[in-house]
């Protein structure tokens, strides 16, 4: 999920001298609750991914992906 595993994942390679990428579109999460508040996943999903965005990781959808593959 973008919240665990995703996340701590990235920003463990990031910290070991790794350039990553995030593919925005592969990856989801579930609604969160916290203090009684539920957190869409749409909005979880984002808010961890703009936050790997900035220096963790380039952070793209798939076809951007397959586009700087070739």
């Amino acid at each position: 999920m973008s919240h665990m595993c995703v996340d701590a994942t990235t920003r463990a390679a990031f910290d070991y001298g790794f350039n990553c990428v995030v593919v925005e579109d592969a990856c989801a999460t579930r609604d969160l609750v916290f203090k009684d508040k539920t957190i869409k996943a749409s909005d979880v999903h984002a808010s961890f991914m703009a936050a790997l965005s900035v220096p963790y990781a380039q952070v793209l959808n798939t076809n951007e992906t397959l586009k700087n593959m070739l």
